[in-house]
């Protein structure tokens, strides 16, 4: 049963995806991106990561998400897009390439399956990997640091009006 919900919810996953790129409208990209990360989630409870869906849906759907629509929204003539399309083809040869590579990285690894469910992992684990030694407090830091200025930005755009 597992195996069906992964699967829709990774063919929902690559939809949604392409429609980020695809869609002309900045604020439908953005629904689509809110839709992208919700099947993400769903990826992450199929696989028995229920802490890292909960912090997918708190911090990219709630926030991330909501901070970009925002931010679209307040923003003015974003809604038209790039009327002149000039980077249209660089951006497909670059995805392309892109595409390519990663076929190619896909298809010359050598997946090793796992018939056990994996352990839980709990809050005590994931803090000390990320914060422990040899763990990722550097990266947790900037993305912090980001998050703020992201925010600031969007109460500058919307203190000009």
């Amino acid at each position: 049963m597992f195996d069906i919900i992964f699967w829709l919810l990774a063919f929902t996953a690559v939809v949604a995806a392409l429609g980020v790129v695809a869609l002309r409208d900045v604020f439908r990209a953005a629904l689509s991106m809110i839709l992208l990360f919700l099947a993400v989630a769903g990826i992450y409870v199929t696989l028995y990561a229920d802490f890292l869906a909960v912090v997918q849906i708190l911090i990219y759907v709630g926030a991330i998400s909501i901070l970009i629509v925002v931010a679209v929204m307040l923003t003015q003539d974003v809604w038209r897009g790039s009327p002149s399309g000039r980077f249209r083809l660089p951006a497909f040869v670059a995805a392309l390439a892109f595409v390519l590579v990663l076929g190619w990285g896909l298809a010359g690894t050598r997946w090793l399956i796992s018939s056990e469910v994996p352990k839980q992992p709990t809050v005590t684990g994931i803090g000390a990997s990320l914060f422990g030694e040899g763990g990722y407090l550097l990266p947790v830091e900037i993305a912090g640091f980001l998050l703020v200025a992201a925010v600031i930005g969007a109460i500058a755009l919307m203190r000009e009006k």
